[in-house]
């Protein structure tokens, strides 16, 4: 536990504007100013200006968000009292420098909020293609009349189907939590997880390949790393059974997107992607008309009403810090070379 701090620590916001107006309503604002003293507007989106040194002179804890500038030397430099971050999204990797680490300066993210929405859409997925709800959708669409339900194959349905995640991330294990409810069987891949800790989360732990060999979905939730860039390789994609499914939420760079285009366009396997590298293909990339894959346009993270989790997150931390109680979601320098 920490000495207590004052009553309301000086903050400021350092986002970007667009980031600020989505996820510190007014609302979130008041609240933010009730638990500290919260400087006045517009938010800090570039370290370097005189204004944005004047704030950082006397600033105690940043609440940062998407496009918040990095806290290198210069920008430490200028904010002598700082002794705390609190970011309103996930990785805290643009921003958070080795300088404020080496300062000792306190972070907490909301990644775990954050991780929700994530699962939900990840689990959503894993259920509307056991049903095959997307290429019906179409063909229902094409055809304007309805089949006989009672010739649909052995195959479609979520009875019994199982579930491969690979890594035991904040969203991996809120996506292993949100499928108990399912009669689905649940394998995970994860080096750093032991087999007894994944007996305890309800899973099987098997290896990579094995979790490719057997999985009518794979649902990838790794940080891209360098240990990461790549991983789901043309060997792992061949692998995977005929028909199965490949979720990825997490980065595109992860997985080989030339053999999964070749592989959904030889019909052998599907798949949902939120993310893909680049973050938009360009257009005539073979992904974009494989009826096989649906591609949304990363919307599976917190978004509209979504976000006020984001904010609540943030200014239940900042009660806590002020009142010297510690991070609830701190980030720990020593786990940053495996989360994203």
């Amino acid at each position: 536990m920490t000495a207590p701090r004052p009553a309301r620590p000086r903050a400021a916001i350092a986002m970007a504007p667009d980031a600020a107006a989505a996820v510190l309503t007014p609302g979130a604002r008041a609240e933010l100013a009730r638990v500290c003293e919260l400087a006045p507007g517009p938010v800090l989106d570039d370290f370097r200006t005189d204004r944005a040194r004047a704030v950082l002179r006397d600033v105690e804890v940043l609440i940062t968000g998407w496009g918040c500038p990095p806290l290198d030397a210069a920008a430490l430099h200028a904010a002598p009292r700082l002794r705390a971050v609190v970011h309103t999204a996930g990785s805290v990797r643009g921003h958070v420098t080795q300088e404020c680490w080496d300062r000792g300066i306190e972070v907490s993210s909301a990644a775990s909020a954050n991780a929700l929405p994530v699962a939900e859409y990840t689990v959503a997925m894993i259920l509307l293609t056991g049903k095959r709800v997307l290429e019906r959708s179409r063909e229902f669409l094409a055809n304007r009349s309805r089949d006989n339900w009672l010739n649909t194959p052995h195959d479609v349905g979520n009875f019994g189907r199982t579930v491969g995640i690979l890594s035991a991330s904040l969203v991996g294990r809120r996506v292993i939590e949100l499928l108990r409810p399912h009669d689905l069987r649940v394998l995970l891949h994860d080096p750093y997880v032991r087999p007894e800790e994944a007996a305890l989360l309800g899973v099987a732990s098997v290896g990579i390949g094995e979790l490719f060999a057997q999985s009518d979905v794979v649902s990838i939730h790794t940080p891209l790393l360098p240990a990461t860039r790549g991983l789901v390789s043309a060997d792992l994609i061949a692998a995977m059974r005929p028909d199965a499914v490949l979720i990825n939420t997490a980065r595109g760079a992860v997985v080989d997107q030339d053999a999964l285009g070749e592989a959904a366009a030889a019909g052998r396997v599907r798949a949902v992607l939120d993310v893909t590298d680049p973050e938009v293909l360009p257009p005539g990339h073979p992904l974009w008309d494989s009826p096989n894959v649906m591609i949304t346009p990363h919307l599976a993270g917190s978004q509209g009403n979504e976000w006020r989790r984001l904010a609540d997150l943030a200014v239940a931390e900042v009660a806590r810090w002020a009142a010297g109680a510690g991070f609830a979601h701190q980030v720990r320098r020593e786990r940053l070379g495996r989360s994203a």
